[in-house]
């Protein structure tokens, strides 16, 4: 009533989502400014309800329209859709991913040879040279590349989180330093710290309780 008095001139419709789009906002700040008591509250909410179910038939028209269209669309795509080669694609992470991580087992027997470093040691090292190789691999769009040949191949070894990290901080520069790179930097990253960490504490709990009951 509101909308077609204020629209006086207009041909105005309301499909229930903005009814109650409407109502809902009405709703809040009622209560914000303590103008419902609970009793109007309550018979506000089973009218929401009842306004969330309901659908006007124009409303109606559109959204099985809509829909008709979305589902042929759907269906016309995935007949043109190839298909994946999942064994493929299998086959393409095993190797890059091993070879990856030959590349390290390289760099570590490198650095125990003419370093001294031992095999308790040496790990730091050989993850440093990793990410400094993916950083530079990032920067000159080549490990995008490598990526789209072998998919989570490069993912899951420590260069798929480096490259994270050094693409997140390339794409967000131009922000600027502190809203930008240092913001965005562990966008893409971040979720693989904050559960690194908690897998990492839980097994450590694990073995504590285990040496502490004598099973190892």
């Amino acid at each position: 009533k509101k909308i077609n008095n204020k629209y006086k001139n207009f041909n105005v419709t309301v499909v229930s989502d903005e009814k109650l789009v409407i109502e809902l906002k009405q709703l809040e700040e009622k209560i914000e400014n303590n103008n419902i008591t609970d009793e109007q509250l309550g018979k506000q909410i089973e009218e929401l309800k009842k306004l969330s179910k309901e659908q006007t038939k124009f409303g109606g028209r559109m959204m099985s329209k809509k829909q008709t269209k979305y589902e042929a669309y759907e269906k016309k795509t995935k007949e043109h859709e190839p298909k994946r080669p999942i064994f493929l694609n299998c086959c393409k992470a095993f190797l890059i991913g091993g070879f990856i991580c030959f590349i390290g087992q390289c760099i570590a027997t490198f650095y125990i040879h003419y370093f001294d470093f031992t095999e308790q040691t040496v790990g730091n090292p050989t993850v440093a040279t990793l990410i400094i190789i993916t950083m530079f691999l990032t920067g000159f769009g080549l490990y995008e590349k490598i990526a789209q040949f072998a998919g989570a191949g490069t993912a899951v070894p420590v260069t798929g989180f480096a490259n994270a990290v050094i693409s997140s901080a390339i794409e967000h520069r131009p922000e600027g330093f502190i809203l930008g790179v240092g913001s965005n930097m562990l966008k893409l990253a971040g979720p693989v710290i904050v559960y690194g960490v908690f897998s990492a504490f839980l097994i450590a709990l694990i073995k504590t309780v285990l040496q502490m009951i004598g099973i190892i």
